[in-house]
Formats: C-alpha cells, sequence, structure tokens
C-alpha cells in the first residue's frame, strides 16, 4: 500500500463557529491537524482580548490539548497601540473583513483610507502581527478579487514591515502579486485547487460548492495550482472550512462556505500526487507557514495511505465536499 506521511500539518485558515457546531467541528480538524489559525467572524465577532481568551478556552474543551494548538485571531477595527500591546501574546494575527464581504462581516472595513487606518497597521508592523485579509472589493462577484489588489498595493507600499497574508486567493492575478512585494504571502485552499465557476454553476446549482471568494475561471486555477504544487516559500494551505447547517446550505439565500477539515490533507495528498508533486506536500502545509508566521507546533506525524475512501454524507449535520464521493486517499493513522 502506498502511504505518503506528513509532519505537523497546518491549517492557517479555519472556521470552527461557536455552541454546538464548534463542538461538532473542531474535533475533526484537531484530529490530523498540529494546529490552526482560528477566524474570529464570530455574532459578535472576537474583538477584545477576553474574547480571545474565552474562545480559546471553548476551543481546547472540545480538541485534546496536547494535540492542537488554536492561532488565535482578532477581528480588525482600529486599534490603539496600548491595546495591542496588551494582547500581542494571546494572538497569532489579526484578520481584517471588508464590510459585508463574506459571512459574519459585517462591521468590518468600509473605507480603506490609509490615514484612518494607519496608528493600527504601524503598531501592528512594529509588534510583528501579521494582518489577515479577505480580499474582495463590492463589486461583480468575479472581478472582486481581482480589483482588490490595488489595495493591496496600497497596503503593502504603506506599511512595508507589515506581514500581510491575502487569505484563501482565488486568481492569476492574486498569484502574479506574490513576487511583487516582499511581504505579501498567501493562504490556498483546497477546493480553489479544484473547483472553478462551472463546478458551482456551470449545470444544477452545486450549494456545497458555494464560497466566497467564488471559484473562478480555469486560468486562475492553473495559476494557483502553479505555486501551490511547487509551495512557492510565499504561500502555505489554508482551507477556509467554513461548516453551516445542511438547511442554511440547500436553501434559498445559500449561506457561503465549502466544508472540507475532516478531508482536506486527503483530498492534497490526491493533487499532489497526481502532478507528481508529493515530495512539495510537506512545505506547502506546515514548513511555510511555521516559517511565515514563526510558529512552532507540537509534533504530529499523520500517515496517509492511498486506498479509496468513501466520503461520509454528513459529519453532524454538515455536509463535506465530494459528500458521498470516492477519493483516493484516506488517513491510516495519527501520532
Amino acid at each position: 500500500m502506498k502511504t505518503h506521511t506528513l509532519l505537523m500539518p497546518l491549517d492557517m485558515h479555519l472556521h470552527v463557529r461557536d455552541g454546538v457546531m464548534l463542538e461538532n467541528v473542531a474535533p475533526l480538524t484537531a484530529y490530523s491537524f498540529s494546529g490552526a489559525i482560528i477566524m474570529p467572524n464570530l455574532v459578535p465577532p472576537v474583538t477584545t482580548k477576553d474574547g480571545v481568551k474565552e474562545y480559546k478556552e471553548r476551543i481546547m474543551a472540545t480538541v485534546p490539548n496536547d494535540f492542537f494548538e488554536p492561532y488565535m485571531t482578532l477581528f480588525y477595527k482600529n486599534y490603539d497601540k496600548a491595546f495591542l500591546e496588551s494582547v500581542v501574546d494571546d494572538i497569532t494575527a489579526i484578520k481584517l473583513y471588508p464590510d459585508g464581504a463574506t459571512t459574519n462581516s459585517e462591521g468590518g472595513v468600509s473605507s480603506f483610507d490609509i490615514e484612518e487606518m494607519r496608528e493600527t497597521l504601524q503598531a501592528m508592523s512594529d509588534l510583528n502581527i501579521p494582518l489577515c485579509v479577505h480580499g474582495e472589493t463590492a463589486g461583480f462577484v468575479m472581478d472582486r478579487e481581482a480589483e482588490f489588489m490595488n489595495i493591496y498595493e496600497l497596503l503593502a507600499k504603506n506599511f512595508p514591515d507589515l506581514k500581510i497574508i491575502m487569505e484563501h486567493i482565488t486568481t492569476k492575478a492574486a498569484v502574479d502579486m506574490l513576487d511583487k512585494y516582499e511581504n505579501l504571502y498567501a493562504t490556498i485552499t483546497v477546493h480553489h485547487l479544484l473547483l472553478t465557476l462551472d463546478d458551482v454553476v456551470g449545470g444544477m446549482m452545486m450549494p456545497h460548492h458555494f464560497c466566497k471568494p467564488i471559484a473562478k475561471r480555469p486560468e486562475d486555477l492553473d495559476a494557483l495550482l502553479s505555486v501551490a504544487l511547487e509551495a512557492h516559500p510565499k504561500v502555505m494551505f489554508g482551507s477556509d472550512s467554513a461548516p453551516h447547517p445542511r438547511d442554511k446550505k440547500e436553501s434559498c439565500g445559500c449561506a457561503a462556505g465549502v466544508f472540507t477539515a475532516p478531508i482536506a490533507l486527503q483530498l492534497l495528498c490526491e493533487i499532489f500526487e497526481q502532478y507528481d508533486k508529493l515530495d512539495n506536500l510537506q512545505d506547502f502545509v506546515s514548513d511555510n507557514a511555521q516559517r511565515i508566521y514563526g510558529i512552532c507546533p507540537e509534533f504530529k506525524e499523520v500517515i496517509l495511505e492511498k486506498r479509496p475512501f468513501e466520503v461520509p454524507e454528513t459529519y453532524s449535520g454538515v455536509v463535506p465536499l465530494y459528500a458521498g464521493k470516492t477519493i483516493n486517499w484516506a488517513i491510516q493513522s495519527v501520532e
């Protein structure tokens, strides 16, 4: 049986929600990943030191404490330096959402006026707190990310010492931006390495393929594959796994989000093997992120094996990508 071993896999963009949903989905990530960057877009969002600590406690109550590290984030607003100094040891990054751009992003940034943001972003630069960005404008859905490149340039030029993570990039334009500015990095999801817009709405609407940013054109998919498969040193895996109850996905007003947490590593093995790039997967799912963020996760060894695995129809009521279908890799063991 063909196997492949990954050490300390990391998910650098994850939604685990709260309450019952948190209890259901957090253990699925904790099983196969050493750690994950936790998104702060709860209702209300995580914006205080106590909020960060309490949310981390709720996460840790659901997972084995010795085998998983939730890397916590704040929801971006204009914080002063004194506050950031008080919370710097409790967070790994701050997440910026344009107002209304995606799930629970109300109250996000409505104006990218650099002078209004300067105190916060300069303090983040001084304290080495990365800025993670959901990079979409309010324009036409297929162009929202490409149009956001001007804002990334504005941020990168004005704050050259600020580490800026372009989250879940989906376009060739974003890939091209990686080598343009030293302080720009990116996460890439597994579903954006598999899907184009045709897979979402090309035939019947596929609600469990719908996310924001939406999957784009074949040439965009090719650009993402080109940097992911080579484990470009400025890219890392971030699932953006976003669980919603089935009735919120299969309904009018379909919620945005693709749930991949339980099968992400298996699908990545399949993709990287297809292109004869399995040797680069370790960098993409762990080593690059460790270097970019300066983190040292707890040791975990995940052994995957090439054998048919039927994806469950649901995980506690949450429908995963490729539900009911057979994929080519499975997790053999975790130590």
